[in-house]
């Protein structure tokens, strides 16, 4: 197959040069410094907006309860936040720098809003259908809005909710294949069908964006080189989103995964049952490497992270609380922390620059 030129994609207002954006991982995975050094670049860089009262080890939140951030008021911490973008515009100066704030979460709108007023120039959401994402953005008319997407069933409904009540449609779709790490999109059942793998959704998704004008489309879920790139682009794709690549990036921001990512075996990486209600894919190590020998933590709800937890009735239920496991992930607890990682988690031998990775895939 020949091999793609990577053109800028032009998203809203702004034009990223390189059409690579950095997948916004949680918590913790991707704040300042890899989200700013991925932006400096050219590239797409992208804050996680989950779990900012980790940052820095809480200095900006108001109350914590044994080190843990208390209440989605803290645990989404705006001042957290504000310092994140902060810093990263240290990094990368004025260049794009997008937020990714999952749907599921409690107070989402009061997060987006918080993202928009720190400086985020593009607000990604997945983990559920954003279908009133715009009425959060109304008082921000140059933010991009971006949400992620597993069908082209999910993308007719959102713009049909959104062009209805907002007038508006999405500037850019991530479209996500089941082999990303973290949350899927999909039933445990369905991420194994042919039918719903990245190559068959982005053609479908792609002819569902032309009914509604010129939507820019990002695939995400598995890509892993250039290679995997260019087949993409041949299918249509605008750009890619990649975060596995960049647990391997020196400027991880939680920097464990340096240590541990280059010991992951194809079969450490398993989908695990989450009390966010989908499917996730995580290594399988520390906590749940305990649960399943019957040594399950106690679950305490103090974070109060996600809505379809019910305050930590699902996390009861699967054995484990999330916040809890991605934060001592971020802290790097080897034994109690939670590690998310795509379906090519394995495939990282060696702890890179961001600017390495860069380079590797864009030329």
């Amino acid at each position: 197959m020949p091999k793609t030129t990577l053109k800028p994609i032009k998203i809203g207002k702004y034009t990223i040069e390189i059409p690579i954006f950095q997948g916004g991982m949680g918590v913790g995975i991707s704040w300042d410094k890899l989200a700013g050094s991925v932006s400096k670049t050219g590239a797409m860089g992208i804050i996680s907006c989950v779990g900012t009262g980790y940052y820095q080890k809480s200095a900006f939140i108001q109350k914590a309860i044994k080190s843990r951030p208390f209440d989605t008021l803290n645990f989404y911490s705006k001042e957290s936040l504000f310092e994140i973008f902060k810093n990263a515009r240290k990094i990368c100066g004025e260049n794009p720098l997008g937020a990714n704030i999952l749907y599921a979460i409690n107070e989402y709108g009061r997060v987006v809003r918080d993202a928009c007023e720190a400086g985020a120039n593009m607000i990604i959401t997945g983990a559920g259908l954003p279908t009133n994402m715009p009425e959060f953005t109304s008082n921000f008319p140059n933010v991009a809005l971006i949400p992620i997407v597993s069908s082209a069933k999910a993308l007719k409904i959102l713009c049909k909710r959104w062009e209805g009540r907002y007038k508006r449609i999405p500037d850019a779709v991530i479209v996500e294949g089941p082999l990303s790490g973290g949350h899927q999109g999909v039933s445990y059942e369905d991420c194994f069908k042919p039918e719903h793998q990245l190559e068959a959704i982005v053609p479908e998704v792609l002819e569902e964006s032309k009914k509604w004008g010129e939507i820019p489309l990002v695939a995400a879920g598995g890509i892993w080189d250039r290679k995997d790139i260019d087949n993409i682009m041949q299918l249509g794709a605008s750009g890619v989103q990649m975060g596995t690549r960049f647990l391997g990036a020196k400027e991880c921001d939680a920097s464990y995964y340096n240590v541990l990512m280059p010991k992951v075996k194809k079969e450490d990486i398993e989908l695990i049952k989450s009390p966010v209600g989908y499917p996730a894919r995580a290594i399988v190590t520390g906590v749940i490497k305990r649960l399943r020998e019957g040594g399950a933590p106690k679950v305490a709800c103090i974070s109060n992270c996600v809505a379809p937890c019910n305050r930590g009735e699902e996390a009861k239920k699967v054995g484990y609380c999330i916040a809890d496991g991605l934060g001592d992930g971020y802290l790097g607890d080897a034994e109690n922390g939670l590690y998310f990682t795509g379906a090519n988690g394995y495939r990282i031998e060696k702890i890179q620059s961001v600017q390495e990775i860069i380079n590797e895939l864009s030329q």
